[in-house]
């Protein structure tokens, strides 16, 4: 057997526990930080408020402008918001939005930050930052944007909604599925995102059925998170590439996006990477894992066509141009042609197939 591989992790420090939340203030004070700037989403202030409540002195305020695709207007105003408040780092509270300003504030102002994430968006263990501006999502790594402490609380899952929880749990597999499809497979890499595509396709279906599952709840959170983490020492393809051009040029839902393309990569790939493709079937017991996701999609309520959220069928000529721009590195030669037929059938929510 040839062993031939690189792998170098990431400066994780997490903490994953139910009522972990509890410890942020004596996580904060061993880390050093008393100027903490709480950061969310318009639709979860009061629980950035209540983190505020529970930091006291440490905590210098909250900005809750946090949206999807990290807009630099957004970056911008939160930075006027750190410079103006003294803050020493910054605390996110909530899904993949907030997670990223978290991020977009220390690639652009070096500010330390803490995630705290309450979807399984799972970006929160990636060096991957994301800003989109005038139409175009930039994306970039670097390990500056590492979050100095994740704390993973499954209880504040309990109350996300299945139609959140589908789509959100389904974005985290995406980003194990693009490094188990690949042609360099890295044997440490692909134990994360094995296990990950595991615990997230037997539990997700759950969750939707028993919300308060609090066993589920955490065996989904833990998928999050270690597929974010074989993301964050692994790689992006087609699938990834596909994802922010929808999203930063015709600002679709993040999760929802991932959702709907992601069984539609696998099968344009699976050629291309037949021992992984092998592999993540066997990982969610199906014959096609493809077919599989698509269907996972459907059993959790998510969507399963581009149609269905916002995009149009003028739009589709457009994301191919865009998603080309640049040179991409993935499994399988990636033509205009053959990508249009790839979103013609996302568009249209067909059971995916090879193009």
């Amino acid at each position: 057997m040839k062993i031939d591989f690189k792998y170098q992790g990431l400066p994780w420090n997490i903490l994953f526990s139910p009522g972990a939340i509890k410890k942020l203030p004596e996580e904060l004070s061993k880390l050093g930080y008393k100027r903490a700037l709480v950061l969310s989403t318009p639709q979860q202030v009061n629980q950035a408020n209540d983190l505020a409540a529970l930091l006291d002195t440490a905590c210098v305020g909250v900005f809750s402008d946090a949206v999807m695709q990290v807009p630099m207007e957004t970056v911008t105003a939160a930075i006027s918001a750190v410079k103006d408040l003294k803050a020493d780092c910054s605390v996110s509270i909530g899904g993949g939005s907030t997670t990223g300003l978290g991020k977009a504030l220390a690639i652009k102002s070096d500010l330390p930050n803490i995630a705290i994430p309450t979807t399984y968006a799972g970006s929160e263990m990636t060096n991957i930052w994301a800003i989109t501006e005038a139409g175009r999502k930039t994306t970039g790594r670097d390990i500056r944007v590492v979050p100095n402490l994740t704390i993973y609380d499954p209880e504040l899952t309990l109350s996300l909604p299945s139609h959140i929880a589908g789509p959100s749990g389904l974005n985290a597999m995406a980003q194990a599925v693009v490094n188990v499809t690949t042609k360099n497979m890295n044997p440490i890499i692909s134990l994360l995102a094995l296990d990950a595509v595991r615990s997230l396709s037997k539990y997700l279906p759950l969750i939707i059925e028993q919300p308060g599952n609090l066993k589920a709840r955490s065996a989904v959170l833990y998928g999050a998170c270690l597929a974010g983490a074989s993301l964050g020492t692994g790689s992006t393809s087609l699938h990834h590439r596909l994802c922010h051009t929808f999203g930063g040029s015709f600002n679709t839902p993040h999760a929802e996006t991932h959702t709907v393309l992601l069984p539609h990569s696998v099968a344009f790939n699976a050629a291309a990477t037949k021992e992984g493709t092998r592999q993540l079937a066997n990982a969610m017991e199906v014959n096609d894992p493809a077919v599989g996701i698509f269907k996972l999609a459907k059993i959790v309520g998510a969507p399963t066509a581009l149609k269905d959220i916002g995009v149009k069928e003028a739009d589709l000529d457009k994301a191919v141009a865009i998603a080309t721009e640049k040179e991409l590195e993935n499994p399988e030669p990636v033509t205009k042609e053959r990508l249009r037929l790839l979103l013609d059938n996302a568009y249209h929510g067909k059971v995916p197939e090879a193009v």
